[in-house]
């Protein structure tokens, strides 16, 4: 009985295992992936990363595209993955494109404060 008994236990451990572990493989199509993916890109363009960063900006769209081919193969793991690049690179994108943007900025303004003081000193 002891034999038995510990070789049903075992099999029903074994059966558990399975069926927990089949149950954390199933992964979800990653809809809510893409749209964040696509919305950051879309921020992104409105932050101008096509004149400042458009290699990142388009490694965020190519990977986007590669992750609507798995999610059509179902293969759901691999796109999430590729869609959260997506979005990282994307926002990436924009946040260099501001801080570009913001550089140009102070560079112009530093420009003017020194044009001014020129002309403050040849009134004087």
């Amino acid at each position: 009985m002891n034999k038995h008994t510990s070789m049903l236990g075992a099999a029903g451990v074994l059966g558990i295992a399975v069926v927990a572990g089949g149950c954390a493989s199933s992964v979800e199509r990653p809809d809510q992936q893409k749209q964040s993916a696509e919305s950051a890109i879309q921020q992104a363009v409105s932050s101008d990363a096509r004149d400042y960063e458009p290699i990142l900006l388009n490694e965020a769209q190519n990977r986007v595209a590669d992750a609507e081919e798995l999610i059509e193969a179902e293969k759901y793991l691999e796109a999430t993955r590729l869609l959260e690049k997506a979005s990282v690179d994307a926002k990436l994108a924009g946040a260099r494109s501001e801080t570009a943007k913001a550089q140009q900025a102070v560079e112009e303004i530093n420009s003017n404060i020194e044009a001014l003081r020129q002309r403050i000193e040849e009134s004087q």
